[in-house]
């Protein structure tokens, strides 16, 4: 898939995930499983239930939702990341139907799904189409599960220290200095749609010098917007940063958060 421009992002840069996935495969680490199990209490990713998981990357969810016995479709505007979610998939040994497409344009029929999710993705999306769609896909009374699993650069040093370098090589990038705020109700959601769960909740996730590395080249800060040339040179200076100032192994603190939404 071709670099897309995403009004509101990055000022216009243009983003390709596609040119990130062998990174995002190897070394994005999905949600903690407290968060499939906080969202399973409020009865999404039950055993036998039918999920969209939209924007699904390389499946990182879709697969943990289809382990718990759901059944799971994802898609995704990447055709680089659907080949590495249906390898992942093929590789734990689970079903899931992984499809090309924008989660504008679900290629499925009506009623079909329970549930859909998205998670780190719904900014990328053009809400009002994708809500009319989900109208439309989703069961009456269906839900939206929307999650984000983002790192706390102003309570955790080295991810400020990562930040900080990612924006010398694109300044472009709009998503550093994240606070960690979240709100239960956002200003896009239509009157008819109900905000039936919100929760967030903190986690020290493990890295080595060599995973975080590769976390932060499949950030759409670097590896989905720089070329080969200048993620070589962020790397290689990332590199020797982390040398300086990291052990081998850390964590770095990240914030989950979700919101469940029902449908009418």
């Amino acid at each position: 898939m071709s670099a897309r421009i995403l009004p509101g992002i990055d000022r216009g840069q243009p983003i390709d995930w596609g040119s990130a996935s062998a990174d995002y495969a190897q070394y994005r680490p999905g949600p903690p499983d407290q968060l499939f199990a906080a969202l399973e209490a409020f009865g999404i990713g039950l055993p036998g239930q039918r999920i969209l998981d939209l924007g699904t990357g390389t499946g990182v969810v879709a697969r943990a939702l289809a382990k718990r016995g759901a059944i799971v479709s994802g898609i995704d505007v990447s055709r680089a990341q659907i080949e590495e979610a249906q390898q992942l998939a093929a590789r734990d040994g689970l079903t899931i139907d992984f499809r090309v497409a924008p989660a504008e344009e679900p290629p499925f029929g009506e009623r079909t799904f329970e549930v859909a999710t998205a998670n780190q993705c719904f900014l990328y999306f053009d809400r009002q189409r994708v809500i009319a769609e989900l109208r439309r896909v989703l069961t009456p009374g269906g839900r939206l599960a929307i999650s984000h699993f983002n790192w706390l650069p102003l309570s955790d040093p080295i991810a400020a220290a990562s930040e900080a370098l990612v924006l010398r090589f694109n300044p472009n990038w709009q998503a550093a200095g994240f606070d960690g705020n979240v709100g239960a109700t956002p200003d896009w959601l239509p009157a008819d749609v109900a905000v039936e769960a919100f929760l967030w909740f903190d986690a020290d996730v493990p890295f080595t010098r060599e995973s975080w590395r590769g976390r932060i080249r499949a950030s759409h800060g670097i590896g989905a917007s720089l070329s080969l040339t200048d993620v070589h040179a962020f790397d290689t200076q990332h590199s020797e940063l982390l040398d300086r100032t990291t052990p081998p192994s850390f964590t770095v603190k990240h914030r989950v958060d979700a919101r469940v939404l029902r449908f009418p």
